[in-house]
């Protein structure tokens, strides 16, 4: 009797750990492709891994692309990790220091805080690509953003 109602219970975690990562799917709605800017789509085997996240195209042909040459969309990539809510801002993307939520600004439709007026008015003055380098390059994910733990 012990053994069914303890198989009964593990039968019931195993579901619900299913139903959870079942759940846990990345809402790509208005997520653009870092390759070709077109919408991105969760298709079979075409996603990659990113900073512990995942990274998602718009067709079969842009991983390709992307995997040959990844510093030059990496920007794009990890701008759309924070946007798809896989990562989150820690710190400070210019300094590494705490967050100051006064600070906060749009940067490209994404909301981005920083530790002080200074590497705000730094941002600000940036303009286009340079602004987005400043904020979600390699060098300021590294600084600023975590990516969460997927729920177990």
């Amino acid at each position: 009797m012990k053994r069914c109602a303890l198989l009964g219970s593990c039968l019931a975690m195993l579901l619900a750990t299913v139903v959870v990562a079942a759940d846990s799917k990345v809402d790509l709605t208005g997520i653009k492709c870092p390759v070709s800017g077109a919408p991105a789509k969760d298709i079979d085997g075409s996603s990659r891994d990113c900073h512990g996240g995942k990274v998602y195209f718009c067709c079969a042909n842009c991983p390709k692309k992307y995997d040959a040459d990844k510093a030059k969309f990496a920007t794009k990539a990890n701008k759309q990790l924070i946007d798809t809510k896989q990562a989150e801002e820690v710190k400070c993307p210019i300094s590494g220091q705490d967050l100051n939520p006064d600070t906060a600004i749009e940067v490209s439709g994404t909301k981005v805080a920083f530790c002080c007026n200074m590497c705000k008015g730094k941002v600000e003055k940036a303009k286009g690509d340079e602004q987005l380098d400043l904020v979600f390059s390699d060098k300021a994910f590294d600084k600023g953003y975590k990516v969460k733990k997927a729920d177990k």
